[in-house]
């Protein structure tokens, strides 16, 4: 099995979970992954045919996330990128992440996403996550495609 991670990271938090949830699955579930972060694409699009995994950190313009404050900057290259192709077809699932201080705001963008393309939101972790929050997610993941793949 290889489980493709489709991401955006812009201060390294989010790469580094998802390096780090590479190995996991690697050394503990002899998982392979193929990792494409948008970043580094520059607004380059392509069809996606193979089920994969969304992960994305939420960074808003002010507000608290209720009122205002829930319009996405920033991370809009993955919206694109899953969008383009009908890409969001073989998306089985979105990761968030984000900082609690900032409370509603808390990963609303992968909420947002969710809502937007019609998949669930598997789970979501705080700045880096922890080995714990690797180890959860990783299960998510794996029981989310192995139910897409069926379907």
């Amino acid at each position: 099995m290889t489980i493709t991670i489709i991401y955006i990271s812009l201060s390294g938090n989010t790469e580094s979970f998802v390096k780090r949830l590479s190995s996991y699955l690697k050394t503990w579930h002899q998982i392979d992954t193929k990792l494409i972060n948008i970043k580094e694409l520059d607004h380059t699009t392509f069809p996606v045919t193979e089920p994969f995994v969304a992960m994305l950190p939420t960074y808003l313009e002010g507000g608290n996330g209720v009122d205002n404050g829930d319009v996405e900057i920033l991370t809009t290259p993955l919206g694109d990128f899953i969008a383009a192709h009908d890409n969001y077809k073989s998306c089985y699932g979105i990761v968030g992440s984000g900082n609690r201080n900032f409370n509603h705001q808390f990963c609303l963008t992968a909420k947002q996403y969710a809502k937007r393309f019609g998949f669930p939101v598997l789970d979501e972790f705080e700045l880096r996550g922890t080995s714990s929050d690797i180890e959860r997610i990783a299960g998510k993941i794996i029981a989310a495609q192995e139910a897409f793949d069926v379907d």
